[in-house]
Protein backbone atom coordinates (compact mmCIF):
# COMPACT_ATOMS: atom_id res chain seq x y z
CA UNK A 1 0.00 0.00 0.00
CA UNK A 2 1.11 3.74 -0.80
CA UNK A 3 0.65 5.97 2.30
CA UNK A 4 -0.20 9.23 1.68
CA UNK A 5 -0.56 12.23 3.68
CA UNK A 6 -2.44 15.20 2.39
CA UNK A 7 -2.04 18.82 2.75
CA UNK A 8 -4.20 21.66 2.21
CA UNK A 9 -5.76 24.36 3.95
CA UNK A 10 -9.35 23.67 2.21
CA UNK A 11 -11.01 20.53 3.96
CA UNK A 12 -13.25 20.07 0.72
CA UNK A 13 -10.18 19.60 -1.15
CA UNK A 14 -8.62 17.02 1.42
CA UNK A 15 -12.20 15.68 1.86
CA UNK A 16 -12.24 15.06 -2.01
CA UNK A 17 -8.62 13.42 -2.46
CA UNK A 18 -9.43 11.25 0.32
CA UNK A 19 -12.90 9.55 -1.50
CA UNK A 20 -11.06 9.32 -4.72
CA UNK A 21 -8.17 7.70 -3.44
CA UNK A 22 -10.28 5.20 -1.79
CA UNK A 23 -10.88 3.62 -5.16
CA UNK A 24 -7.23 2.92 -5.55
CA UNK A 25 -6.91 -0.50 -4.68
CA UNK A 26 -2.65 0.26 -3.53
CA UNK A 27 -3.65 3.69 -1.72
CA UNK A 28 -4.43 4.59 1.85
CA UNK A 29 -4.62 8.00 3.03
CA UNK A 30 -2.78 7.98 6.93
CA UNK A 31 -2.30 11.50 7.82
CA UNK A 32 -3.75 15.64 6.82
CA UNK A 33 -2.94 18.64 7.56
CA UNK A 34 -4.08 22.01 6.65
CA UNK A 35 -0.32 23.89 6.67
CA UNK A 36 3.01 22.94 6.40
CA UNK A 37 3.73 22.73 10.37
CA UNK A 38 1.66 20.17 10.69
CA UNK A 39 2.90 18.48 7.20
CA UNK A 40 6.17 18.06 9.45
CA UNK A 41 4.75 16.99 12.41
CA UNK A 42 3.54 13.79 10.06
CA UNK A 43 6.99 13.46 8.49
CA UNK A 44 8.45 13.03 12.16
CA UNK A 45 6.33 10.60 13.01
CA UNK A 46 7.74 8.51 9.46
CA UNK A 47 5.08 6.60 9.16
CA UNK A 48 4.34 7.98 5.40
CA UNK A 49 5.33 6.85 1.94
CA UNK A 50 4.37 10.38 0.02
CA UNK A 51 3.23 13.65 0.63
CA UNK A 52 0.54 15.52 -1.35
CA UNK A 53 0.58 19.35 -0.66
CA UNK A 54 -0.23 22.47 -1.80
CA UNK A 55 1.71 25.85 -1.78
CA UNK A 56 -0.19 28.41 -0.80
CA UNK A 57 -1.26 27.42 2.44
CA UNK A 58 -1.28 30.05 6.02
CA UNK A 59 1.11 30.35 8.18
CA UNK A 60 3.80 28.07 7.26
CA UNK A 61 3.59 27.80 3.54
CA UNK A 62 3.76 25.05 1.30
CA UNK A 63 7.54 26.71 -0.11
CA UNK A 64 8.67 26.66 3.70
CA UNK A 65 7.55 22.91 4.56
CA UNK A 66 9.14 21.63 1.18
CA UNK A 67 12.48 23.21 2.45
CA UNK A 68 12.15 21.84 5.85
CA UNK A 69 10.94 18.59 4.67
CA UNK A 70 13.95 17.80 2.35
CA UNK A 71 16.08 18.34 5.31
CA UNK A 72 14.69 16.32 7.40
CA UNK A 73 13.59 13.72 5.03
CA UNK A 74 15.31 13.91 2.10
CA UNK A 75 14.20 11.06 -0.06
CA UNK A 76 10.67 11.23 1.07
CA UNK A 77 8.47 12.37 -2.55
CA UNK A 78 6.80 15.09 -2.24
CA UNK A 79 4.31 16.02 -4.88
CA UNK A 80 2.82 19.70 -5.48
CA UNK A 81 -0.76 20.06 -5.94
CA UNK A 82 -1.13 23.55 -6.60
CA UNK A 83 -4.13 26.13 -7.17
CA UNK A 84 -1.14 28.49 -9.17
CA UNK A 85 -0.36 27.27 -13.09
CA UNK A 86 2.82 25.16 -13.59
CA UNK A 87 4.20 28.31 -15.35
CA UNK A 88 4.24 30.08 -11.92
CA UNK A 89 6.16 27.92 -9.52
CA UNK A 90 6.99 23.90 -11.50
CA UNK A 91 10.43 24.51 -12.53
CA UNK A 92 11.79 26.22 -9.87
CA UNK A 93 10.02 23.93 -6.94
CA UNK A 94 11.48 20.64 -9.25
CA UNK A 95 15.10 22.71 -8.82
CA UNK A 96 14.20 23.03 -4.80
CA UNK A 97 13.93 19.03 -4.56
CA UNK A 98 9.69 18.78 -5.34
CA UNK A 99 9.45 15.45 -6.99
CA UNK A 100 6.55 16.56 -8.76
CA UNK A 101 4.06 19.20 -9.96
CA UNK A 102 0.43 19.30 -10.44
CA UNK A 103 -2.31 22.14 -11.27
CA UNK A 104 -5.51 21.62 -9.36
CA UNK A 105 -7.37 21.42 -12.80
CA UNK A 106 -5.52 18.24 -13.78
CA UNK A 107 -7.37 15.15 -14.64
CA UNK A 108 -7.83 12.85 -11.02
CA UNK A 109 -6.16 9.75 -13.06
CA UNK A 110 -3.25 12.12 -13.25
CA UNK A 111 -2.91 12.38 -9.90
CA UNK A 112 -3.07 8.89 -9.36
CA UNK A 113 -0.35 8.23 -11.97
CA UNK A 114 2.13 10.86 -10.71
CA UNK A 115 1.73 9.29 -7.19
CA UNK A 116 2.54 5.87 -8.48
CA UNK A 117 5.78 7.44 -10.32
CA UNK A 118 7.16 9.70 -7.29
CA UNK A 119 6.56 6.19 -5.08
CA UNK A 120 8.77 4.59 -7.19
CA UNK A 121 11.97 7.19 -6.91
CA UNK A 122 11.29 9.22 -10.65
CA UNK A 123 10.06 12.47 -11.04
CA UNK A 124 6.97 13.42 -12.08
CA UNK A 125 6.55 16.01 -15.12
CA UNK A 126 4.29 17.64 -17.58
CA UNK A 127 5.20 17.59 -21.30
CA UNK A 128 4.70 21.75 -20.34
CA UNK A 129 7.17 21.58 -17.31
CA UNK A 130 8.99 19.56 -19.62
CA UNK A 131 9.66 21.98 -21.89
CA UNK A 132 10.06 25.00 -19.44
CA UNK A 133 13.08 23.08 -18.11
CA UNK A 134 14.27 22.70 -21.58
CA UNK A 135 13.62 25.98 -22.44
CA UNK A 136 15.98 27.17 -19.36
CA UNK A 137 18.39 24.56 -19.87
CA UNK A 138 18.70 25.64 -23.60
CA UNK A 139 19.80 29.44 -21.72
CA UNK A 140 16.62 31.13 -22.86
CA UNK A 141 15.09 33.84 -20.69
CA UNK A 142 14.25 32.07 -17.69
CA UNK A 143 12.13 34.19 -14.82
CA UNK A 144 14.15 35.95 -12.47
CA UNK A 145 12.38 34.51 -9.15
CA UNK A 146 13.77 31.12 -10.88
CA UNK A 147 17.49 32.19 -10.60
CA UNK A 148 16.35 32.07 -6.72
CA UNK A 149 17.81 29.41 -3.80
CA UNK A 150 15.86 27.92 -1.84
CA UNK A 151 15.94 30.50 0.99
CA UNK A 152 16.16 33.27 -1.30
CA UNK A 153 12.73 32.12 -2.24
CA UNK A 154 10.94 31.66 0.70
CA UNK A 155 12.21 35.12 1.83
CA UNK A 156 11.04 36.90 -1.38
CA UNK A 157 7.95 35.28 -0.96
CA UNK A 158 7.22 36.30 2.82
CA UNK A 159 8.59 39.71 1.97
CA UNK A 160 5.59 40.26 -0.87
CA UNK A 161 3.22 39.24 1.52
CA UNK A 162 4.46 42.14 4.12
CA UNK A 163 5.94 39.43 6.80
CA UNK A 164 8.32 42.00 8.22
CA UNK A 165 12.14 40.98 9.03
CA UNK A 166 11.89 40.05 12.46
CA UNK A 167 8.80 37.95 12.49
CA UNK A 168 10.73 35.93 9.63
CA UNK A 169 13.65 35.49 11.57
CA UNK A 170 11.51 33.52 14.30
CA UNK A 171 9.19 31.57 12.29
CA UNK A 172 12.60 30.27 10.26
CA UNK A 173 14.73 30.09 13.16
CA UNK A 174 17.39 32.79 11.70
CA UNK A 175 18.78 35.75 12.77
CA UNK A 176 17.79 38.89 11.73
CA UNK A 177 21.08 39.38 10.10
CA UNK A 178 21.06 36.54 8.60
CA UNK A 179 17.41 36.93 7.06
CA UNK A 180 18.23 40.66 6.43
CA UNK A 181 21.37 38.96 4.14
CA UNK A 182 18.81 36.93 2.57
CA UNK A 183 16.82 39.91 2.06
CA UNK A 184 19.28 41.98 0.09
CA UNK A 185 20.55 38.57 -2.58
CA UNK A 186 16.94 38.59 -3.14
CA UNK A 187 16.94 42.31 -4.31
CA UNK A 188 19.91 41.93 -6.25
CA UNK A 189 18.83 38.85 -8.21
CA UNK A 190 15.40 40.44 -8.88
CA UNK A 191 16.68 43.54 -9.75
CA UNK A 192 14.28 45.55 -7.22
CA UNK A 193 14.66 48.19 -5.04
CA UNK A 194 11.85 47.95 -2.11
CA UNK A 195 9.43 45.59 -0.29
CA UNK A 196 6.88 47.03 -2.42
CA UNK A 197 8.37 46.40 -5.86
CA UNK A 198 8.51 42.45 -4.56
CA UNK A 199 4.80 42.54 -3.86
CA UNK A 200 4.38 44.23 -7.45
CA UNK A 201 6.51 41.10 -9.01
CA UNK A 202 4.78 38.60 -6.72
CA UNK A 203 1.55 40.01 -7.74
CA UNK A 204 2.36 40.07 -11.54
CA UNK A 205 3.51 36.66 -11.97
CA UNK A 206 0.87 35.15 -9.90
CA UNK A 207 2.86 34.12 -7.13
CA UNK A 208 0.84 35.40 -4.44
CA UNK A 209 -3.01 36.11 -4.47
Amino acid sequence: MIRIAIVDDHAMVRVGLRHFFADQMDFTVVAEACNGREALDIVRKGEVDVILMDISMPGHSGVDALAAIRARAPDLPVLILSGFPEEHYATTLLRQGASGYLNKDCDPEEIVKAIRTVCRGRKYITAGVAERLAESLGGGDTPLHEQLSERELQVFLRLAKGEAVGNMAISMSLSVKTVSTYRTRVMEKMRLESNSDLTYYALKNGLIQ
